[in-house]
């Protein structure tokens, strides 16, 4: 029997060189040092990695890279393509290079009705060479509601879990009441950062999420503590998160922030493949700086140098969200 997916599985970013290619060398560097952490697996080809902004060549390269990196730890591969045909095609790839499972978002841009979404899910299953788990995230594509996902849990066997990356803790707890207690196998992964310890309490069986690239060793902290029962020290690590997670998430032009805790780590990640504003590119300075005090102040002392105090310019944490979106409000009054 396939062993049921479960633990923290790291959705990487894809380090650029100067010329904005794929940087090879770079990329096999981050995910042996993840594996040196200690992460249960690793999950290319997700919104951390900006697969929409790569091509479908460089999607394979990608996955290719990290299953020659991965130490025989399991991947959950990203194979989120634009139609039937090309995710198809992408898990049979997936399948070849012997990954555990791919993971598929609901489709994007166009707004279906979930009887196309749950067609879609049952055609690719019924050809599937590979399991599979089925991605809800609202913000990037149509969402999965709870009576499509349970109907898909119990009729597919090739759809083995669920990454919920939707923000709705209620939603996630109907996951875990209305599935899983009926099909005990079936993953719930959580993939927002600031529910991690409380969803794992639930019965979570793990999460993909993108911190575990920057502070992998605080993420395990949290998912180890709580498998073993010890809540307080879960929660410890949690609150810990919390300030980090908000800044790198609410940095402009998401996985921006994130890329600068990797820079902040040690990595080379070069520039990312959309372009910044002049304000932003101010915005996102005072974001590094903050970034690396909280990751200092966390005990990663890589990162001290490049932390600024308060007195030397940067505005308070409330005042940063109200930044974020008066600069998206600029940008969107110049297209009006």
């Amino acid at each position: 029997m396939t062993q049921k997916l479960q633990g923290i599985f790291t959705p990487n970013i894809v380090p650029y060189d100067e010329k904005g290619r794929i940087n090879e060398e770079e990329l096999r560097r981050i995910i042996h040092w993840l594996g040196e952490k200690g992460v249960t697996g690793f999950y290319p080809n997700g919104s951390m990695g900006e697969f929409i902004r790569l091509s479908y060549e460089e999607r394979k390269t990608v996955v290719r890279i990290v299953s020659e990196e991965a130490g025989g730890r399991p991947i959950l591969a990203g194979a989120a393509e634009p139609n039937v045909d090309l995710v198809l095609e992408m898990c049979q790839y997936c399948a070849d290079l012997g990954c555990r499972a791919v993971s598929i978002t609901g489709p994007y841009y166009y707004k279906l009705t979930q009887e196309s979404i749950e067609q879609y899910f049952r055609d690719i299953a019924a050809k599937s060479p590979i399991d599979i788990v089925i991605y809800n995230i609202p913000n990037f594509a149509n969402e999965i509601t709870i009576p499509v996902l349970k109907r898909l849990a119990l009729d597919c066997p090739r759809i083995v879990g669920t990454k919920d990356t939707s923000n709705d803790f209620s939603r996630f707890q109907r996951i875990l009441h209305e599935i899983k207690s009926q099909r005990p196998d079936f993953s719930a992964l959580i993939g927002w950062e600031e529910l991690l310890c409380t969803a794992m309490f639930m019965g979570a069986d793990g999460g993909t999420l993108s911190s575990s690239g920057v502070v992998p060793e605080v993420i395990m902290k949290i998912y180890h503590e709580a498998k073993a029962g010890h809540w307080d020290e879960a929660k410890q690590a949690q609150f810990k998160l919390l300030d980090l997670f908000s800044l790198m998430v609410n940095a402009p032009n998401f996985p921006e922030g994130f890329r600068l805790g990797y820079q902040l780590r040690g990595f080379k990640t070069g520039n990312a493949r959309f372009p910044l504003s002049d304000p932003e590119k101010v915005l996102m300075g005072d974001i590094r700086a903050r970034i690396a005090c909280v990751l200092a102040e966390c005990g990663f002392g890589e990162a001290a140098q490049d932390c600024v105090k308060l007195n030397k310019g940067l505005a308070p944490d409330s005042d940063l969200r109200d930044q974020v979106e008066s600069i998206v409000r600029g940008v969107m009054q110049t297209l009006d």
